[in-house]
């Protein structure tokens, strides 16, 4: 008990002693609190406000549909013929996030062409501008003549080119874009893009939905499209022999004018080319059919991304405030000024030891 009173004393003298040293000092831990709200006010100045621009669109439920149309692909399904019904399921729910965030989908949006001060220029070009990395490459010959000309080709990049795109593409990564689903119960996603352009921000996020939303498209309705491609070639196929076996049938009929009727072999060509005309006429009714239902197909499999909301200028700013400039300067730098003394003084006694 008596060592335990010794070592509260000594605790309530040591802290004591260092507060009165530290109240010693007050005129230096002020002037530093001082210093420091005064840096944060220039920081709060200097820095760019943060522009949002925010997209939500929303997935076409496949879970309808169903009925006469999945009768339909049945039938076709009986008869060998695969109408795609199905394709696209890669890209749902989680999947279809993960492909706004892909490197594949960011480096293709870059390349959108933009209007901006009555120049068409791309979107990494308007990047690179907004965050003045061509005055670090004039220094730099391997950058200094680098273009990113709207609708590039990727296989015409250099590593250079690449070098860039995805440093780019790791900043917006990191801190510029969002996309998730606010609610799992709800198939509505959002994407969000941060930058200090407030147009790039807006003309990001819009050119990164159009650019997802036609790849989108493209890959859930390959399957039905390539399918509507075939019945359409066979179906013009099969019209021409159609068509070339009505000719034959009347040419072997004026051939025949006025024949003997005795003379039944020479009808012989006739009649096998009505035979011709009959078969195809069947052949060009089912695909029509098939034809028509692929068509159907390939309309439900688009449109697949229902844009809901889009951004409007001006866009939602986030600023660093002055007041908040103030207080978290002024208290880092007292905070930094006494841990500094703190130090100082320790080290003094131990050398007077």
């Amino acid at each position: 008990m008596k060592n335990d009173e010794i070592s509260l004393k000594q605790v309530i003298a040591n802290v004591k002693k260092w507060l009165a040293y530290l109240f010693f000092k007050w005129k230096i831990i002020l002037l530093a609190g001082f210093i420091g709200a005064s840096l944060g006010i220039i920081y709060s100045v200097i820095k760019k406000p943060i522009y949002r621009a925010t997209l939500s669109f929303a997935l076409e439920d496949e879970k309808g549909g169903a009925g006469g149309l999945g009768s339909a692909l049945g039938l076709a399904s009986s008869l060998g013929l695969d109408l795609g019904g199905n394709a696209g399921g890669i890209f749902a729910g989680a999947n279809l996030t993960e492909l706004f965030k892909s490197r594949s989908m960011v480096e293709k949006t870059l390349l959108t062409p933009v209007f901006v001060k009555g120049k068409v220029i791309s979107l990494a070009e308007m990047y690179i501008q907004n965050n003045e990395w061509r005055k670090n490459w004039n220094d730099r010959p391997e950058f200094k003549n680098i273009q990113f000309l709207p609708n590039t080709q990727r296989q015409d990049f250099t590593r250079v080119h690449d070098s860039i795109l995805g440093s780019i593409y790791a900043k917006l990564f990191k801190n510029g874009l969002i996309v998730g689903q606010k609610d799992k119960k709800i198939s509505i996603l959002t994407i969000e893009v941060a930058s200090t352009n407030e147009l790039f921000a807006k003309y990001f996020c819009e050119a990164l939905a159009k650019e997802v939303g036609r790849f989108y498209v493209d890959t859930k309705s390959k399957k039905a499209r390539i399918n509507m491609n075939i019945l359409e070639r066979q179906v013009d196929s099969i019209r021409r022999e159609l068509n070339g076996a009505i000719t034959g049938v009347a040419v072997a009929n004026d051939n025949t004018f006025n024949l003997n009727p005795a003379l039944n072999v020479r009808k012989a060509p006739s009649a096998k080319r009505q035979v011709d005309v009959q078969a195809n006429t069947a052949i060009l009714t089912e695909l029509v059919k098939q034809t028509e239902l692929a068509k159907v197909t390939l309309r439900r499999e688009t449109p697949l991304i229902q844009i809901i909301d889009k951004p409007i200028l001006p866009l939602a700013k986030e600023r660093f405030g002055k007041a908040k400039g103030v207080i978290l300067g002024g208290f880092l730098g007292g905070f930094l000024i006494v841990l500094i003394l703190i130090i100082r003084k320790v080290f003094e006694e131990i050398s007077l030891e």
